[in-house]
C-alpha cells in the first residue's frame, strides 16, 4: 500500500501531479473565479463564493463561503466585519500563506511557524469626492513575514519568500494593472 507524504498539512504527491498536469496540458492552470456581493445597509454587504470554473466547466465549493464586510465606526460603519481593503490586505495574505506552504513542503521544509503581518496606506480624499489624486487605493502595502523550518536555513527561507512574493496571484492584481470591465442592470 502506497503511503502519502503531506507535509505541513498539504499533500505533497498530489501537489506534483497537478503541477505534472499543468506541464502536460497548460489548460489544467486554467479557473474563472466568482463571487457575488450583496448590499444590505450603510456600509455593510455580504459576500457569497459559491464555485469556479475550472477548465471551462462549473465547480461547486463543498459549501458556500460566507463574508460580511462593512466600516468601522470612524467611516460611518457598525463594524460588523473588515472593510473591502482590509479583505484585500488579508487576501494577500492568505495568498502569500498558500504559495509559502506549498512551496515549502514541495522543497521538502517543515514549517513550524508562519504568519504575515501587513499594513496598507490610505487616503481617502478621492475616494469621497474632495481632490484629484492621490489615488484612490493603496499607495503602499507593507508585508512582514515571520517564518521557522525545522530543516531550512535563514537564506532558503528568505529566498522562499522572494519566490512566492514573486509568483502570489494577488500580490500581481495589486501591484499591476488589471482590466476591470464594469456594467449595470438597472431594475
Amino acid at each position: 500500500m502506497a503511503t502519502t507524504t503531506v507535509r505541513n498539512g498539504v499533500d505533497v504527491d498530489r501537489l506534483i501531479q497537478t503541477i505534472d498536469a499543468i506541464k502536460q496540458d497548460p489548460n489544467v492552470a486554467r479557473f474563472t473565479f466568482k463571487a457575488r456581493t450583496t448590499w444590505e445597509d450603510g456600509g455593510s454587504s455580504r459576500g457569497e463564493i459559491h464555485g469556479f470554473d475550472h477548465m471551462g466547466q462549473p465547480t461547486s465549493h463543498a459549501t458556500v463561503h460566507t463574508l460580511v464586510g462593512d466600516e468601522p465606526d470612524v467611516l460611518l460603519g457598525k463594524d460588523s466585519g473588515p472593510n473591502a481593503v482590509e479583505l484585500a490586505l488579508a487576501a494577500l495574505g492568505f495568498c502569500y500563506a498558500v504559495g509559502f506552504a506549498y512551496n515549502a513542503a514541495a522543497r521538502g521544509y517543515e514549517l513550524e511557524e508562519l504568519a504575515f503581518e501587513l499594513e496598507g496606506d490610505l487616503d481617502l480624499r478621492n475616494f469621497v469626492g474632495i481632490a484629484e489624486g492621490p489615488r484612490p487605493g493603496f499607495t503602499e502595502i507593507r508585508v512582514k513575514t515571520r517564518a521557522r523550518a525545522k530543516n531550512a536555513n535563514a537564506a532558503e527561507l528568505e529566498e522562499l519568500c522572494r519566490y512566492v512574493q514573486d509568483t502570489s496571484p494577488v500580490r500581481d492584481i495589486l501591484a499591476n494593472p488589471v482590466p476591470v470591465k464594469t456594467s449595470i442592470e438597472v431594475l
